[in-house]
């Protein structure tokens, strides 16, 4: 048995650990409870996610962000870390985003975004 979950497609083997979480929760609690749970491991996850996902990126593209200018790099960096802040915000605050909370927090996002596509832009400069 042993064999068999060695020999097996490690995504295959994670999911059905994720299943077997799954299982487990869902036997122990009542069905609300465990939709809560299972909704807020995934929110968790999701973040994580993306956390790892922007580290991987800017961890491949870091030699040719050092070679930027300083003021840029800190633009870069700072408009990356106040993205996960604000995610990060998101997932942890019970409270829903809606109306002007929800535009404030897009458009938070969206500023930051184009203020590293922008430096992105201005620093590749081929002419």
């Amino acid at each position: 048995m042993k064999r068999f979950f060695a020999d097996m497609n490690p995504t295959l083997r994670g999911l059905l650990i994720v299943a077997a979480i799954v299982l487990g929760i869902a036997t122990l609690y009542p069905l609300q409870l465990t939709f809560a749970i299972v909704w807020m491991l995934a929110q968790i996850a999701f973040f994580i996610a993306i956390a790892v996902f922007l580290y991987m990126l800017w961890r491949d593209r870091w030699s040719d962000i050092e070679m930027w200018s300083e003021r840029s790099k800190w633009v870069f960096h700072l408009a990356a870390v106040l993205i996960v802040l604000e995610i990060a915000v998101a997932v942890a605050v019970p409270v829903r985003l809606s109306g002007m909370t929800l535009v404030a927090w897009v458009l938070g996002i969206a500023i930051c975004g184009y203020a590293m596509w922008r430096v992105w832009k201005d620093e590749h400069t081929y002419s």
